[in-house]
């Protein structure tokens, strides 16, 4: 291989790993979006709901919030519908081993939030890393 193609190799892989990085942050950024403007709404209806009375409804409310700006924000950029559902799902996953947990009452709705949050985060990425070319 040359000089020139070792580089320019290279400099596109630089280049992918920094386009999937920056989608990666624009999914967070998207999802913040969804929930400030749909958990706004929702107060403003009078249609708020206590997360310390109903933890998981409160959690199902903000996976749909982050999911309704993240489908948002996919969607103008051209993503399909699987790969866009497919990222929304990773927001509701965290739900089925944790919420179980919660109706027995090992865990509370903090510890949910918490444990839901850190779970969410790599089942994104993961889900990106399924459809690499999509995401760069």
């Amino acid at each position: 291989m040359t000089q020139t193609t070792t580089t320019s190799t290279s400099t596109n892989r630089r280049g992918g790993r920094l386009r999937f990085t920056l989608h990666y942050v624009e999914m967070i950024l998207a999802m913040a979006a969804g929930m400030a403007v749909l958990g706004f709404l929702r107060s403003a209806a009078g249609l708020e709901v206590s997360h310390s009375r109903h933890p998981d409804l409160g959690y199902l409310l903000m996976a749909f919030d982050m999911s309704v700006g993240m489908a948002v924000w996919m969607r103008v950029r051209g993503h399909s519908w699987r790969h866009t559902l497919e990222m929304c799902a990773a927001m509701f996953a965290p739900a089925v081993p944790l919420f179980p947990l919660l109706w027995l009452g090992v865990i509370d709705g903090g510890t949910l939030m918490v444990l839901a949050h850190l779970a969410m985060l790599p089942l994104m990425l993961g889900v990106m890393l399924l459809h690499r070319s999509a995401h760069t």
